[in-house]
């Protein structure tokens, strides 16, 4: 697949799952507008990779994602934007009655808002040029809910809905929008939560990693970075010009049950 000439925006990738995104979309020789938290060696290292492997300079784009101003604002300064990957999430977990305010503002502004803003901003130049590719890191937690997430399920079902409400709205003008729900992939994010459980339960971060695989993904295996990337390619080929508001469950069977 031939991405020379396509600029991305991959938002959460210097890390994780947008990392191995922004690495498979690089690889076709795609432009890697690339974004998160990061230490200046870190954003250095993802710079000089995403370079390396498209031959295309890289740029990083570090605004912050929280708030929806400084988002529109800082886009206008980007380079035209081809394909759009809302993948930026954080995590909290904790009954609702013990949720924090701040914590459910902070998660529902990241892993929802922030798609929205991107979105709205960079449609315009993709019906513009007649093409373009809009992809949303949903969860299998946009399909279906688990205790002490309300934040996080009630934002990754919002986003499913915005995936759907996109696609509508761009039916025909060469712009799909579509959404990956991964199960459980080992990223940072989910680590911590290994090891909360590890410490919570009194036992071993293996057994811990072993308990929370079985408990909902039947296939008993993490998804892996690379597998997410080489889907959001998919999205992006001419096999997927006439695919548009899907929800693509990539998660062990776990929506299955």
């Amino acid at each position: 697949m031939n991405l020379q000439g396509k600029t991305a925006l991959v938002t959460g990738s210097t890390s994780g799952i947008g990392l191995g995104i922004a690495r498979a979309l690089a690889d076709q020789g795609a432009r890697l507008i690339y974004n998160g938290l990061a230490s200046d060696d870190e954003a250095r290292a993802v710079h000089d990779d995403l370079e390396a492997r498209s031959s295309q300079p890289a740029l990083h784009w570090q605004a912050d994602l929280s708030k929806g101003a400084v988002v529109l604002e800082s886009l206008r300064g980007l380079p035209p934007v081809d394909i759009l990957v809302n993948n930026a999430g954080i995590q909290y977990t904790a009954p609702i009655e013990e949720f924090p305010p701040d914590r459910w503002e902070a998660i529902l502004a990241i892993n929802l808002s922030a798609a929205f803003y991107t979105t709205h901003a960079l449609l315009p130049g993709m019906n513009e040029r007649g093409w373009g590719r809009i992809i949303n890191l949903a969860s299998a937690h946009g399909l279906v809910a688990s205790v002490q997430k309300a934040a996080y399920v009630a934002a990754k079902h919002g986003l499913l809905g915005l995936t759907k409400v996109v696609a509508l709205e761009q039916a025909g003008r060469g712009v799909t929008c579509n959404a990956i729900c991964p199960g459980w992939v080992l990223t940072p994010l989910v680590q911590q939560q290994i090891d909360a459980r590890a410490a919570r339960e009194g036992i071993s971060a293996q057994q811990a990693q072993h308990d929370l695989l079985l408990e909902k993904q039947p296939s008993g295996h993490f998804t892996t970075v690379e597998q997410l990337g080489q889907w959001a390619l998919f999205l992006c080929s001419p096999a997927c010009d006439n695919v548009t508001g899907t929800a693509l469950p990539v998660d062990g069977g776990w929506t299955a049950r």
